[in-house]
């Protein structure tokens, strides 16, 4: 099979990401945007551009037909969903099998599989990889449910076995709350994903949280391409990615990734996905039980790909053509160490997404980072969409020099008009248990009030005068897109400070 040209469903960093790709492998993009999106940076760097609707999602980016006419009317070979919106779909890849599209993604029946939690763990079970101890009852009876958390073993977690996120989840440390846990976790889940089945875990205290990437070919070809620690996270949503992961002993990584290797198989797997892992302990004595596997390409791939020269985008639409994976499992090396964060506009204190005009908005440069960016200076950033501004990685010989490299880039980071997460990302960087690999998923939650203190007021101080002034001078600069950026009010309400 041969591509010519790929409609990217996405937005954002991820589209510009994809597009980057099309273009070095000669083929053409095709972007599809929303109204709030008319003049984004990916619309502007695609081949051609399609609009599909209002701005909520529900309306544009998440309209199937709408999606598949799009990619119909351009005359599209494949679609790349990116990550979010519907990646994770079944229903979308069928749609796209239907009218004749490839998706660059694993089949929809793959997907059906592994989105329930529960059938992919009896999968992996099956062929022999850990999974946490837990049951999940046939009968879903409340009185049931807190029976297995007491056959499970306390502490317990009651989790949605139709999705993820941190949604339909609840800890119990006792039987006396496990009904309450119950009740609340199926409201979560109802909501969430519109089906209200629990299952029931052992809760692993303090765990790393670590994942491997796989890829895997309609050949019978399937390969690691090694391991990331996501394990500083916020609200079970991962706001630092590390590879490799620095905790693992060589006789652990081995273990791990020819585990996902065989999750991988288990489950039919195509194309590029990751299975991830709770580890406990660390070296060569550590523990691992597997967690889940998504399927689709991750936030944090840039990681994998800073240590391993790959271009997974470019692995993913070969697979899609139809080509065996373009790399052997003995070809995948390791050089060095890459760490990313995401840069947001939030609001670090309340974790409450920001709106409103970037103001200035300058990325950092130099010796091993990469900035993979979705903004340019003087766009707006909506209330409608996630509110991931770009992913900042630095990759160095060494993890120290990785981390360095990392924090000096964070210093010179320049975000004005709205607030962000640089300070806060700043600061849990600073601390000396990341220095020294000693942090656990609930590290962030545990040390939020350090994390979080506002900066002087002097620095405050300062941030407000320079906010005015690039408010009251009028137009502002030449975007790095080339077009220029839409003039501002000069009396227009700049809102929050940010520093």
């Amino acid at each position: 099979m041969t591509l010519r040209r790929v409609l990217i469903a996405n937005r954002g960093e991820i589209a510009r990401r994809v597009i980057r790709t099309c273009r070095a492998m000669g083929l053409e993009s095709v972007a599809v945007y929303s109204e709030a999106d008319a003049s984004a940076p990916f619309v502007q760097e695609a081949d051609r551009a399609v609009a599909i609707g209002p701005a909520p999602a529900t309306d544009s980016y998440l309209n199937i037909p709408v999606v598949i006419d799009a990619a119909r009317r351009t005359r599209a070979d494949a679609v790349h969903p990116g990550y979010g919106f519907l990646s994770e779909n079944p229903l979308f890849a069928e749609a796209c099998a239907a009218a004749g599209l490839t998706f660059v993604g694993p089949p929809a029946d793959v997907i059906r599989r592994t989105g329930s939690k529960t059938a992919a763990r009896e999968a992996v079970r099956a062929a022999g990889v850990p999974v946490v101890p837990g049951e999940t009852p046939a009968s879903q009876a409340d009185a049931d449910l807190v029976a297995a958390a007491g056959r499970v073993g306390f502490p317990a977690l009651f989790k949605a076995a139709a999705g993820g996120g941190g949604r339909g989840m609840r800890i119990v440390r006792s039987l006396d709350e496990a009904a309450e846990a119950v009740s609340a976790a199926r409201r979560e889940a109802q909501r969430a994903f519109a089906d209200g089945t629990l299952y029931v875990e052992r809760l692993i205290e303090r765990p790393r949280h670590v994942e491997v990437q796989i890829m895997a070919d309609t050949h019978g070809s399937v390969v690691h391409v090694f391991e990331r620690d996501c394990t500083l996270q916020r609200r079970h949503q991962k706001v630092v990615e590390e590879a490799p992961a620095p905790t693992l002993g060589p006789g652990v990584r081995a273990r791990l990734t020819a585990a996902a290797v065989e999750a991988a198989r288990a489950v039919g797997y195509v194309n590029a996905g990751t299975v991830e892992f709770l580890v406990h302990g660390a070296g060569d004595s550590a523990e691992f039980y597997f967690l889940e596997v998504n399927t689709r390409l991750q936030v944090e791939h840039p990681v994998t790909e800073m240590i391993t020269g790959l271009d997974l985008v470019r692995a993913q639409l070969l697979v899609a053509a139809g080509e065996p994976l373009p790399f052997a499992q003995h070809e995948i090396a390791v050089s060095g160490h890459a760490i990313e964060c995401r840069i947001y506009a939030e609001d670090s204190v309340r974790l409450l997404p920001q709106s409103g005009r970037l103001l200035r908005y300058r990325e950092p440069s130099g010796d091993g980072l990469r900035v993979d960016g979705g903004v340019v200076e003087g766009q707006t950033i909506t209330v409608h969409y996630d509110p991931l501004l770009a992913k900042l990685i630095a990759h160095g010989a060494t993890r120290a020099e990785a981390l360095a490299r990392l924090c000096a880039a964070l210093d010179r980071y320049e975000i004005l008009g709205i607030r962000h997460n640089v300070p806060f990302l700043r600061a849990l960087l600073a601390r000396p248990e990341v220095a020294a690999d000693a942090t656990y998923t609930r590290f962030i939650e545990e040390h939020l009030t350090d994390l979080v203190a506002p900066p002087p007021a002097s620095t405050r101080r300062a941030a407000a005068a320079i906010a005015a002034f690039l408010a009251l001078r009028g137009p502002a600069p030449v975007s790095d897109t080339g077009g220029a950026a839409p003039a501002l009010d000069p009396w227009q309400t700049l809102g929050p400070v940010v520093w």
